[in-house]
């Protein structure tokens, strides 16, 4: 089929139309569900449209106009209803944060793909594997927030939902015959949990990849370049990669250019940079290496104890044991249990199957199925 297909929907802008469709999605069993979004184009990112279809009815849904979207929540809400998302993890932290929808009995299809051993789990991918649809990948990076959208966008919006609830049952179908279904619905119980991660006003470099390797001087570097980029971000109503990239600040505070010849030589930001911002950031970085050194932050690095010797060795067998039974089952070896539970599991040092239930990130279907094989290894 080629990327031309069109299916019948439905815009829903107002608020009786979405009182209305509320109550049409609380009879169903199961609905797809797909967002749209801004965080390419804008600082504070926003959802832009949600698209819900059953397998007879499609709407699109334009928050922008509506104040009030609370009508949606029991639907989402409503544990008798299948919610099902492709990559849902985004998603689910995103209707939370603009309108604390909660989600239950979730299903996640590409979740659902990744534990049948299927390598391309996009969804154009899936469906055109499964359905013989193509997506047009052209309007996927496109600023959602734009009014009015061009036809073809809300055209491409709709296909992303409108097959969602076909696929969950045709995977849910080849999952069953593989006896792991009961595997993802697990682990899609834990993803309806996630939630976005609020700062808090703590220091940004906290969460800034390789700042636990800088010393104080070039943390307070670090944390006054990071507060410039957010700071111009938010007055431009720019994503921050937009600004500076993370690459290019962590250039600039190992080299604490002192002038813009030296900027300039850096050669991390382009020429347009330079102009808008160059004297800003000569500034930024001269103002934090005059922050006395009993002022400057430092990073909270946990007290590594002592490891015993055996313990790489422990981590090797049961990553060998992983690798074998997940080459077994045909599928990824981080799908079945990642590095972090491999640690976790050497940390806790389980002898019985009750050890394993301390261990809250190995889950319950890992112990149901693997437990007892994780202990003899571990013994071996």
């Amino acid at each position: 089929m080629d990327k031309g297909i069109k299916i019948d929907y439905k815009v829903v802008k107002t608020a009786s139309e979405l009182e209305d469709i509320a109550k049409h999605f609380s009879n169903e069993k199961i609905i797809g569900v797909d967002l749209e979004a801004d965080s390419l184009h804008h600082f504070k990112e926003k959802v832009c449209l949600i698209q819900i279809s059953s397998d007879k009815q499609n709407f699109v849904i334009d928050p922008l106009p509506l104040q009030d979207i609370s009508p949606l929540k029991p639907v989402f809400a409503n544990a008798a209803i299948k919610k099902v998302f492709h990559g849902a993890d985004y998603d689910i932290r995103s209707l939370h944060r603009d309108f604390g929808i909660e989600i239950n009995n979730l299903f996640d299809t590409q979740l659902a793909c990744m534990f049948l051993g299927i390598r391309a789990t996009g969804l154009d991918a899936v469906l055109q594997t499964n359905f013989n649809v193509s997506l047009d990948k052209r309007y996927q990076k496109k600023d959602w927030s734009v009014r009015p959208l061009p036809p073809e966008m809300m055209d491409y919006a709709a296909l992303d939902s409108a097959y969602l609830p076909a696929l969950a049952d045709t995977v849910e179908k080849k999952l069953a015959k593989k006896g792991r279904l009961a595997w993802v619905c697990e682990e899609c119980e834990y993803l309806s949990k996630v939630r976005f991660e609020s700062n808090n006003g703590a220091s940004l470099y906290l969460k800034f990849k390789g700042a636990g390797r800088l010393e104080p001087e070039s943390l307070a570097v670090l944390e006054a370049l990071l507060q410039l980029r957010k700071n111009i971000a938010q007055k431009k109503d720019r994503p921050l990669f937009k600004i500076f990239s993370n690459k290019s600040i962590m250039n600039i505070t190992f080299e604490k250019p002192c002038n813009l010849s030296q900027l300039k030589a850096n050669g991390r930001l382009s020429k347009k940079q330079v102009q808008m911002y160059g004297k800003t950031i000569i500034s930024t970085v001269a103002a934090a290496l005059e922050i006395p050194a009993a002022n400057r932050p430092g990073y909270p690095n946990k007290k590594v104890p002592v490891q015993d010797p055996a313990v790489p060795q422990k981590i090797k067998v049961l990553k060998d044991w992983r690798d074998n039974v997940s080459a077994k089952l045909g599928i990824d070896p981080g799908i079945l249990i990642s590095n972090a539970v491999i640690h976790a599991i050497i940390k806790e040092k389980p002898e019985t199957m009750i050890d394993l239930k301390k261990i809250e990130c190995l889950k319950n279907w890992r112990r149901k199925e693997f437990g007892e094989e994780i202990l003899s290894t571990l013994n071996a």
